[in-house]
């Protein structure tokens, strides 16, 4: 039962939703929804009600509670088992529950290990095979309540445990007996509970249906996203966050046959259940659409009995890899989504057609598709099993790559993080031991066909492997889609993502491998330690601008290097941060400063005796200027993206551990501080910072009106550094706010939608002007210090059609490539919109007083897993306000 610290909220919880004379509590619960009441069920097993305290769908359970009933239910059945697999940023644990019968759990270890070699099929015999086939369960899984504000999910799977556990009955033994059934209930606590702590702080004890009520419209940031604000149902292959990557791994340990991933939409929607729509990952098994409708009429058969609206085929593409209904496919299983009506619907609402809408049917309409799902997968078990089998081997891998092969970049850059991703997801990699040959190679930079050689080191990736599925979504560097309507992106190619010197060739790797057996690691560590005049740090290294993060935090001061110098045995680029000796007088101990920080960073360190360098400005030049700790806020709060704003936080804050302030900017007042100039926000007055981002978001002008827009281009002007990215790059143009002469392209293409364009077909037309996140190929200007430690191009993921236009006054440090056919690396754009962002400006800056406005047109940091332009916003906050004075 739960722990006695738990009973008060719970009783002050049954007091709330019951409320006073004349509430309506039997509202909540239709008796059309119930759980199945005319089962038996275990008494020895207490049901979510009689733990919790109330009725599902009548209150929004915390996390902590849902947890402990798992634990009350593992503790109280043999058929239930509980995991955990990590915590989340905000410390609540992240669980999982495996629910089969106790014969299957007391093997569990076995039936895992041959649900893994199901997805090895190369690995098995033909006796082996037909054993498995004959005997093995069928190993399903559920992800429920990604989306925090998505909350019916959980309160499912906590009834759909105790009807597995507690039932009864011939049927269930059964279907334990044949199917090993794996839970996450809460795949985003940290965003479920931010928004079950409001809707519960929100309840009226006469329950609001009216849609106009602030119990349906919740406030920025929502619950939708974790700690750092981000989108968990993008991260299921990239891994960035603790969520996905414990849940990723407990996957790998199972691999399911089937996985359905669990989630609402909009409350005036209807329950949407597979199949889904186009486009559709084209080197999926053909089989998988046929898979995915048979479970999709499983469902709809149990809401048919329950005269449940729905529809299937309408919507929802599973063409982007890394969802919680895609990754599965390609896994080699059946993965799913469904989507029930109900985000902002609180507990109950009335909809666009008089319908009200109750949680309890949110919840139970999710459980009846979990239990229709267990059921058809033990139906077409074996065959589900025959499936795994063939999608794992060689003979549907329909790709004819043979290898994907990365040149070895010493943890300069980002490929390291790929392969330790590919690594986590059970791919193969290998490593070459000579030099290799490789026959008429894609060069992923150029998308030529040519014969290259690359050196002893280089990274392989088989296709001739179980996870070819996998590695040729990933890997390609495009992948062919049906149309351009989608619901996501059109191009995630890891190469490009990671802004990687990558190859791919229809031929085996003409050299000698050895697997990889460990992700590599960036070296780290002080060459020179003992060094008499300065120490250095290449600025290129991934960790870099965690390092100078670390000086600064230490106390160093640190100056960075304009332009490239050489030793004569080494070269270092513009960037390298010098932190000379003789300036930093008042540190006892500098080498072991520099071992900690370099080890901590993940960086090399290398000590110089002298300043003289054989080539370029000496280590004491004053070209090489000073870099100082910035005060770095950003503006956040409507009508910025909370997704845009988390991606830049988690930069800041998780990988270059350096603070930054988030201010609202409903905070902006006419107050004056100071000497009175600068407007304030809220306890942070312009004049205490140094940097100060916008982030993209819509509606950006209602946020400045003509006072703060003059005092905001007042603070530039006494040495501020503004920085603008996506939507706020165009505020920031002549033809946006006119805080600057830049100007924006105008977008002169013509319009897909004719006078006669029918209306069923104005979507499809729409999506074909619009660039729904493609690569092109961004050329640098290296001796800007936006640019600093990228390299000379950089894969730039576009959004839209927008772009600067280049001028005297824009110092442009990054544009698209002029040429139109040399633009579009990978994913949808038409010609006629490459046509007008060809060789227009991307990123540059412009000089304003003692400061500067940064222009960052497009998302830099993507999700996190599109890496390669991200240096440039470390670069606007900390190397810019110096390096630009």
């Amino acid at each position: 039962m739960l722990s006695p610290s738990r009973l008060l909220p719970i009783v002050l919880a049954v007091l709330f939703v019951v409320g006073p004379a004349g509430a309506q509590p039997t509202d909540l619960t239709p008796e059309r929804f119930s759980f199945e009441p005319d089962l038996a069920y275990d008494s020895s097993i207490p049901s979510p009600e009689e733990a919790l305290g109330y009725a599902m769908g009548t209150q929004f359970t915390l996390h902590a509670d849902a947890v402990d009933y798992l634990r009350t239910l593992a503790d109280a059945s043999d058929w239930v088992t509980m995991g955990t697999y990590g915590e989340t940023y905000e410390g609540r644990t992240l669980p999982y529950l495996v629910v089969t019968s106790a014969q299957n759990q007391g093997r569990l270890d076995q039936l895992k290990q041959n649900s893994r070699r199901l997805s090895d099929p190369a690995s098995l015999s033909d006796g082996a095979r037909d054993r498995l086939l004959q005997n093995q369960p069928v190993f399903v899984s559920y992800s429920y309540n990604i989306h925090g504000n998505e909350p019916a999910s959980t309160e499912a799977a906590l009834q759909v445990a105790y009807r597995l556990a507690a039932a009864q009955n011939d049927r269930t033994g059964a279907l334990l007996q044949e199917a090993v059934v794996v839970m996450y209930p809460t795949v985003n606590p940290d965003g479920r509970d931010r928004y079950a702590y409001w809707a519960r702080s929100m309840q009226r004890a006469q329950v609001a249906t009216e849609p106009a009520d602030i119990v349906h419209d919740e406030p920025w940031p929502q619950g939708r996203t974790n700690h750092y604000w981000f989108d968990l149902n993008r991260d299921w292959v990239w891994n960035v966050h603790p969520e996905m990557e414990g849940l990723t791994g407990v996957y790998q340990e199972f691999m399911p046959q089937v996985h359905a991933d669990y989630h609402e939409q909009g409350y005036n929607d209807h329950y949407f259940t597979m199949p889904g729509t186009t486009p559709r990952n084209p080197i999926l098994p053909d089989r998988y659409v046929a898979w995915a409708d048979t479970f999709g009429r499983a469902n709809i058969e149990a809401f048919d009995q329950n005269q449940v609206a729905y529809f299937t085929r309408e919507a929802f593409d599973f063409f982007y890899p890394s969802y919680g209904s895609s990754y599965p496919s390609v896994m080699g299983g059946i993965g799913m989504l469904t989507e029930q009506a109900g985000i902002g619907a609180g507990r109950a609402v009335e909809n666009n057609d008089g319908y009200t809408l109750t949680f309890r049917q949110r919840v139970h309409d999710h459980y009846a598709t979990s239990l229709a799902t267990i059921e058809a997968s033990v139906e077409n078990r074996r065959a589900l099993l025959e499936y795994d089998l063939d999608a794992h081997s060689q003979a549907s891998n329909t790709i004819e790559t043979a290898a994907y092969v990365f040149p070895d970049d010493q943890g300069t850059g980002y490929l390291y993080d790929l392969l330790d991703m590919l690594r986590h997801h059970g791919v193969e990699v290998e490593r070459t031991t000579e030099t290799a040959r490789l026959d008429n190679a894609l060069d992923y930079r150029t998308g030529e066909r040519t014969d290259r050689r690359v050196g002893a080191g280089a990274y392989v990736v088989p296709t001739d492997q179980p996870r070819h599925l996998f590695v040729n979504t990933l890997l390609r560097r495009q992948v062919a889609f049906e149309d351009s309507v989608m619901y996501d992106m059109s191009t995630w190619s890891a190469p490009l993502a990671y802004n990687l010197e990558a190859y791919s060739t229809r031929e085996s790797v003409g050299a000698g491998t050895a697997s990889v057996e460990t992700a590599p690691t960036p070296a780290a560590g002080v060459t020179n330690s003992g060094a008499q005049y300065a120490f250095v740090v290449e600025w290129d290294q991934r960790h870099a601008p965690r390092a100078l993060s670390a000086l600064w935090d230490a106390g160093y001061r640190v100056r960075a290097a304009h332009e490239s110098f050489d030793t004569g045995s080494r070269s270092f680029g513009a960037g390298s941060l010098i932190v000379l000796l003789g300036r930093n007088p008042a540190h006892d101990a500098p080498a072991a400063d520099m071992q900690r920080i370099a080890s901590e960073a993940g960086v090399e360190i290398v000590g110089f005796d002298t300043g003289r360098v054989a080539d370029g400005p000496d280590l004491g030049s004053a070209d090489n200027a000073p870099v100082q700790a910035p005060e770095v806020s950003m503006l956040v709060d409507q009508p910025f993206s909370t997704y845009t704003s988390g991606q830049i936080w988690y930069l800041f804050d998780q990988e270059t551990e350096l603070p930054i302030t988030r201010i609202r900017a409903s905070n902006l007042e006419e107050s004056a501080t100071g000497d009175g100039r600068y407007a304030r926000y809220g306890k942070a007055s312009l004049d205490a910072l140094d940097v100060l981002i916008l982030p993209g978001g819509y509606g950006i002008d209602a946020v400045f009106d003509s006072a703060r827009l003059e005092t905001l281009r007042e603070w530039v002007r006494d040495g501020g550094t503004l920085v603008g990215t996506e939507e706020s790059a165009r505020f920031l143009t002549a033809d946006g706010s006119g805080l600057t002469d830049v100007e924006a392209m105008q977008d002169t293409t013509d319009s897909p939608i004719g006078p006669y364009t029918s209306y069923a077909a104005r979507d499809d037309s729409s999506g074909l002007d619009y660039v729904p996140g493609a690569a092109l190929t961004g050329r640098l200007d290296t001796t800007h210090p936006l640019t600093y430690g990228i390299g000379r191009e950089v894969y730039s993921l576009k959004y839209g059609v927008s772009g600067l236009e280049p001028s005297a006054e824009l110092q442009t440090a990054g544009y698209y490539a002029k040429d139109v056919d040399d633009l579009l690396v990978s994913g949808y754009a038409s010609q006629e919109n490459l046509g007008q962002m060809a060789g227009t400006s991307f990123a540059g800056t412009v000089e304003m007083g003692e400061g500067q406005v940064v222009f960052l047109v497009d998302n830099t940091q993507y999700r996190m897993f599109w890496r390669g332009p991200s240096r440039m916003m470390q670069n606007a906050a900390m190397l810019v306000p110096g390096l630009m004075d």
